[in-house]
C-alpha cells in the first residue's frame, strides 16, 4: 500500500523544491517536497475554499487543520497580520515546510505545530480546513469533532470536501452533531464548501 500524505514521518525522499503559487492575491515562491499533500501546486479543493471563504478576522486565533505545506495558513497570515495563525498537521515534514515558508514570507505570527502542541486554552475564532477525507469516516469524525469543539462561541469554521467523497453525508453529520448551524456556502468544480456558524444559544 502506498504511503499517505497523513503519515507522521514520511519515508519518501525529502527532495525540496521551489514552486511559485498565487496566495492572498500575490505571486509567492514557496518550498515543497514529496510526502506532503499536493506538493506541486495549490490543489483544486483548497483553491475552491480560498475563493469562497470569508476574509480572516483581523485578530484572534485561526486554525488551519491539516496544513500540508501551508497554503491556507499562509494565505490567512498574509491577509491578516494581526491574527495568530496555527497550522496543525500530524506530518512532521509538512510542519517543517510550513515553518520554512512562513519564515520565507516574513510571517512571524504563524506557528506550525503538531496537534498536541496547541495549548488547551486556545479557542479559535476561525477554522479553515481541507480535511484528510481518506483517513476514513470514524477517524475523520473524531478529528473534526475534536477541533470544532475548540471554536469560540462566536467562531466559524470553513471546510471543503469533494462531493464524490462524501461532502453531503459529512454535512448531515456535522448538522446532527454540533450545536451550531451548518450550511453549504458554495458548490464549485466538484467540491462543497461547508460553513459552520456560531454556537446556537439558549
Amino acid at each position: 500500500m502506498s504511503e499517505h500524505y497523513f503519515s507522521a514521518e514520511p519515508t519518501v525522499a525529502d527532495e525540496r523544491r521551489e514552486i511559485t503559487v498565487r496566495l492572498a492575491g500575490r505571486q509567492v515562491t514557496v518550498e515543497t517536497s514529496g510526502g506532503v499533500f499536493s506538493p506541486g501546486h495549490v490543489d483544486l479543493g483548497t483553491r475552491v475554499l480560498l475563493d469562497h471563504v470569508d476574509e480572516p478576522p483581523a485578530s484572534g486565533d485561526l486554525l488551519d487543520l491539516g496544513c500540508g505545506w501551508g497554503p491556507l495558513a499562509l494565505t490567512a497570515a498574509l491577509r491578516a497580520p494581526g491574527l495568530d495563525v496555527w497550522a496543525v498537521d500530524v506530518n512532521a515534514r509538512a510542519l517543517d515546510l510550513t515553518t520554512a515558508n512562513a519564515e520565507r514570507l516574513g510571517l512571524d505570527h504563524l506557528r506550525a505545530v503538531a496537534p498536541d502542541q496547541v495549548p488547551e486554552t486556545v479557542r479559535f475564532t476561525t477554522l479553515w480546513s481541507n480535511p484528510p477525507i481518506r483517513i476514513g469516516k470514524p477517524a475523520l469524525h473524531d478529528l473534526l469533532g475534536t477541533w470544532l469543539r475548540r471554536l469560540s462561541d462566536d467562531g466559524t469554521a470553513w471546510l471543503v470536501v469533494a462531493r464524490n467523497l462524501g461532502a453531503d453525508s459529512l454535512h448531515r453529520w456535522l448538522a446532527d452533531t454540533l450545536d451550531r448551524p451548518v450550511e453549504r456556502a458554495a458548490s464549485a468544480k466538484g467540491f462543497r464548501v461547508l460553513r459552520v456558524g456560531p454556537r446556537v444559544s439558549g
